[in-house]
């Protein structure tokens, strides 16, 4: 069976990260779209398996958290009827973590929206932590008995609730003021926010082709659409300096003293 050279899979890679589509990758680098998705599927399976491993016991202090909206296979309006109600047919959620002094995303998740996902998501987060946290979150309600189910009275926990515009002249996309609600602990007011993980989820919508609005390139497969998220935060983890901190997250945290190259994200998937 013929395989890519991996200087050829690094370029594909490459330009899946930057926010290229299937399509358009494939018609750059001149090869199929199958082959592209097989690449997409093999390396992104491998850097959900490793962030997975290697994100343990965080000494991270804040934490802020958020969802981000998407699809999968069509917009909920047009699902099929036999399709309703399935996870990865419709609206997907990506919920999203950030650690806000290093930067780091140490753990997310792809599913809906309920406040199952919420507590299988709080307890993912728990779980990577080596100590006390601060935690923020938005104003979904789902948060609240998540939290505490899992936490206790073991977090610093607070929701920024953002009041978002309700008549004709105002757009609903837009929050027209916000206040914070201590929920338990003692978080300290001058660090609630949710500013970074939702410049985060910004970084996703440019730099993931599924995320972008009003286009055809939405995922089609929900295991596709995770395998394309978990590459991302791999590159975003490790591969890249992020600018604020002249590092990568992954070195910020302390969970590497390097800054990886995509060669070596494709050696790590092989060794998978």
């Amino acid at each position: 069976m013929n395989r890519l050279s991996i200087d050829k899979r690094s370029k594909i890679i490459q330009l899946l990260v930057e926010g290229n589509s299937i399509r358009g990758t494939s018609r750059i680098m001149d090869v199929s779209k199958n082959t592209v998705l097989k690449l997409l599927v093999e390396v992104g399976a491998a850097c959900a398996w490793y962030q997975n491993t290697v994100f343990q016991k965080l000494n991270c202090k804040r934490i802020e958290v958020d969802e981000i909206w998407s699809f999968c296979y069509a917009k909920n309006k047009n699902v099929p009827p036999e399709y309703q109600g399935q996870v990865g047919y419709g609206d997907i959620w990506t919920w999203t973590s950030i650690d806000p002094d290093s930067r780091l995303v140490p753990c997310w998740m792809v599913g809906d929206r309920s406040a199952q996902s919420a507590h299988l998501f709080i307890s993912d987060i728990a779980s990577r932590m080596a100590n006390r946290i601060q935690l923020t979150a938005d104003g979904h309600t789902a948060y609240l008995t998540a939290v505490e189910s899992v936490f206790g009275a073991d977090v610093d926990f607070a929701m920024l609730v953002k009041i978002y515009g309700s008549n004709e002249s105002q757009s609903k996309m837009n929050a027209t003021d916000s206040f914070i609600q201590k929920i338990s602990g003692n978080p300290n007011p001058n660090l609630i926010s949710t500013s970074l993980v939702e410049r985060q989820n910004l970084t996703m919508r440019s730099n993931i082709r599924r995320f972008v609005r009003r286009t055809n390139a939405h995922s089609k497969k929900i295991d596709n659409h995770a395998h394309a998220v978990a590459l991302h935060f791999m590159y975003y983890n490790f591969a890249r300096v992020h600018q604020s901190i002249r590092v990568s997250p992954a070195m910020a945290a302390g969970v590497t003293d390097r800054l990886w190259s995509i060669h070596e994200i494709l050696e790590m998937s092989d060794g998978f």
